[in-house]
């Protein structure tokens, strides 16, 4: 049976998840602050070193990522995007938007036939560079998903010297976000306004 210090967690990402999507719906100008997020990005030495970078593929309020996309083939970077298989992510070597279809709710994701092709198939320690999206953040590099636990499944297998890099509109930070032991941090969360920097552990309270 689940206890009260349980549940108030639980609650609390609950009512941050809900606050910040609705931050989120009404940011103003997404397309101009996506590509100045991006920009920000791309001006990291990480990005310049990395060979293989994972981006997710954005869904409606998202920070937008097609046109990062584009800079990653245009930058001879290997892209990979993730997709949801049961209750995990796989990753996928993508070649060209046209590798895409809509899948649940409408989110582009790799082609089925195309899935199973082994040299499309990636493992997560061949990624030196994580794009990753989420709904709240904080300064200190907490992360609060969609609540599913996909990607701190996905990131715990990150190689150590990868960089784990979210990306954010400013109106997606809070002053704190609740972590729990299964929690990752991630190494920095890239906004229109600044790049945050992680100081703590990945994982953990």
């Amino acid at each position: 049976m689940s206890t009260m210090q349980d549940r108030e967690p639980l609650q609390e990402k609950h009512h941050l998840r809900a606050a910040a999507h609705l931050r989120r719906l009404h940011q103003k100008d997404g397309s101009r602050l996506s590509h100045l997020i991006f920009q920000r990005l791309v001006s990291l030495p990480q990005y310049a070193s990395a060979r293989t970078v994972l981006c997710y593929v954005s869904f409606r309020s998202e920070v937008a990522t097609h046109e990062f996309i584009a800079r990653l083939w245009a930058d001879g970077k290997r892209v990979v995007v993730p997709y949801c298989a049961s209750q995990h992510l796989e990753l996928f070597c993508l070649g060209s938007f046209s590798d895409l279809e809509p899948g649940t709710l409408g989110i582009l994701e790799p082609k089925a036939e195309l899935r199973e092709q082994r040299d499309r198939c990636v493992q997560v320690q061949e990624i030196h560079l994580l794009v990753i999206p989420g709904l709240a953040f904080d300064r200190q590099c907490g992360r609060l998903g969609y609540g599913k636990g996909y990607f701190d499944r996905l990131l715990t297998g990150a190689r150590s010297d990868a960089l784990l890099a979210a990306v954010a509109f400013e109106c997606q930070l809070f002053p704190a976000v609740p972590m729990r032991p299964y929690d990752v941090r991630v190494d920095a969360v890239v906004t229109e306004v600044d790049i945050y920097r992680r100081t703590l552990p990945r994982c953990g309270p």
